[in-house]
């Protein structure tokens, strides 16, 4: 159901309606104040009775209801004008105590709280004038999502139905503002309010762990504001057909990725083990782990997870045990009933003999319970497990697993991954289609050129915005190659730690790891992967025409006005 948006248009006109009953009580006991000072007799003056006129009486009781005091003026007042005073003095202590407790009631109220913040974060909307993307979800994938775009330099706008996730986000040090606001994300009002329609927004993240939510961003997104690309997060085969037929960009099922994975490790370890290395975090080393033997293997727990896994090893011919509290026979797998925690449910599906097993239920405690006794009863054991909350992170640490698989992080590594490099995207499509060999032959390669650390990978189109310098020469008909380009602008003798992974092209040529010989074209788009600094100097190489007329010729241009009109003139002499 969902959640209506609070509109409140002028947070001033709200008060005004909160106080209303103690702002009118004020107003009546300062007029009765001010009209009884006027009407009740003051001392003699030269035999005739003196009165206080209404500015008088209304300056009097403006200072006095305000305890500020300034004595009797105009002059002494009569013992009638005393006595009316002292009522007007506890009729306005009357009138402010009811008004004060309104005021504090009206402070902690959830509505006006809400109001002002909503006030806040349209107003930090509406001026964001860099590229924004809007993200809906602050869980556990949220988090690493914000995180890596502060680390890109890029902003973000955050949409999140629980208030507790909105506290945690402001603690968070992050480098640049994260405007954020707690509502239902699948509300379209709530969408335009967060910038969907903003000039500046070039993408919407869905990662909140309602499915119906997600697709509700992704219908949202198509209608409302049809160029700006979706990213959304489904967890149903349902959800992602449902999506895809909206036109959704990319589609993220965090199960059915690990399962492509699952299977491709099994058909082909060299091309998950490139995979791995290209979509790993950046600087974090990838252990050479053991590949998923062939063999028996036993499923505990046959939800979105487990029927996701079933099915990869049904896809390699592997012959599965199903563990479940609620079997279903399906004539084609074996089932036992039970949860697997005991080792008694472990040995009569086997475990002794198998090869691999996969704790999948969507419970932490219920799968480090299988995984130790699954260890205990057979040493050699493959054990695949999952974990569902990144709260629990350090006892999954201590369990000496051969996979650990984190929802979340599946998630928000391809994410990052699309969003920092679009390009990867159709290259990981391609390695896809190779054989094994050359998966290997890929992996040896850029390993031993650049190591076991996961590289950064970056993309730069070659045109005159990105890469003026190298585009110029391109235009004046000049042929550079890559590997003419690749040299290091402190010493052009030595080659980059970077290496060009695909080159996509305007004609739709595109080169998969292109030669060194490969010559350059305006419009091309290079996917490099390497050291930052490597790739740092790439972005100075093209930009830069002295950088780039030195890694090319080896000649160091004069640098300045007056030194390139004297180097010219000599030139030409």
């Amino acid at each position: 159901m969902q959640q209506a948006l609070a509109r409140h248009h002028s947070i001033f006109l709200l008060i005004l309606r909160r106080l209303r009953a103690p702002l009118i009580l004020l107003i009546v006991l300062f007029s009765i104040s001010v009209l009884g000072l006027t009407l009740v007799p003051g001392p003699e003056v030269d035999g005739q009775t003196s009165y206080l006129s209404f500015f008088h009486a209304f300056y009097f009781i403006s200072y006095t209801a305000t305890t500020i005091g300034f004595g009797e003026i105009p002059y002494t007042f009569s013992d009638q004008q005393r006595l009316w005073v002292m009522v007007s003095i506890y009729l306005s202590v009357i009138g402010w105590a009811y008004t004060l407790g309104s005021v504090f009631n009206l402070l902690a109220d959830r509505s006006l709280r809400q109001a002002i913040a909503m006030h806040t974060f349209l107003r930090s909307v509406r001026r964001l004038r860099e590229p924004f993307y809007l993200v809906c979800g602050y869980g556990e994938t949220g988090r690493l999502i914000c995180d890596a775009l502060d680390r890109m330099g890029t902003r973000a706008v955050v949409i999140e139905v629980d208030e507790n996730k909105i506290g945690e986000l402001d603690l968070h040090s992050y480098a640049m503002d994260v405007p954020a606001i707690c509502a239902d994300a699948s509300n379209p009002e709530t969408l335009k309010f967060a910038g969907l329609t903003h000039p500046s927004c070039i993408g919407v993240i869905a990662l909140t762990n309602d499915d119906a939510t997600n697709l509700a961003v992704a219908i949202a997104a198509r209608l409302l504001a049809p160029r700006v690309p979706a990213l959304c997060r489904a967890e149903r085969n349902a959800t992602s057909a449902n999506m895809a037929s909206f036109g959704t960009r990319h589609i993220i099922n965090p199960f059915e990725r690990f399962s492509e994975t699952l299977a491709l490790s099994l058909h082909a370890p060299k091309a998950s083990q490139l995979f791995g290395w290209l979509t790993g975090i950046p600087g974090n080393r990838v252990e050479q782990r053991r590949d998923p033997p062939r063999g028996n293997w036993i499923v505990c727990g046959h939800g979105r997870f487990g029927r996701f896994l079933v099915d990869a090893m049904d896809s390699e011919a592997l012959p599965v045990t199903i563990i479940d509290i609620d079997p279903k026979p399906d004539g084609i797998h074996r089932w036992v009933q039970g949860d697997g925690t005991g080792a008694d449910s472990l040995r009569e599906a086997g475990v002794e003999q198998a090869t691999g097993i996969v704790c999948a239920t969507s419970s932490d405690v219920d799968n480090l319970s299988i995984a130790v006794t699954a260890r205990e009863l057979n040493k050699e054991l493959f054990i695949i497990l999952r974990q569902n909350h990144e709260s629990n992170r350090a006892l999954f640490e201590a369990f000496d697993s051969d996979i650990t698989v984190v929802p979340s992080r599946v998630i928000a590594h391809e994410c990052i991954a699309i969003l920092s490099t679009p390009l990867l995207v159709p290259f990981l499509d391609e390695v896809r289609r190779r054989d094994e060999d050359w998966c290997g032959m890929q992996i040896e390669r850029l390993t031993a050129r650049l190591g076991w650390k996961v590289p950064e990978i970056r993309s730069e189109r070659i045109n005159l915005s990105r890469a003026p310098a190298l585009y110029r020469r391109l235009m004046r008909g000049e042929t550079i190659t890559l590997g003419m380009l690749l040299r290091s602008p402190s010493d052009r003798a030595e080659g980059l730690e970077c290496e060009v992974l695909y080159l996509d092209r305007d004609d739709d040529n595109h080169v998969l790891t292109p030669e060194p010989d490969t010559a350059i074209r305006a419009g091309d788009e290079l996917l490099l992967a390497g050291r930052r600094s490597a790739l740092e100097d790439v972005g100075l190489i093209i930009a830069n025409e002295h950088t780039l007329e030195y890694v090319l010729t080896g000649r160091d241009l004069p640098g300045g006005r007056v030194w390139e009109f004297l180097a010219a003139r000599k030139a030409t002499r």
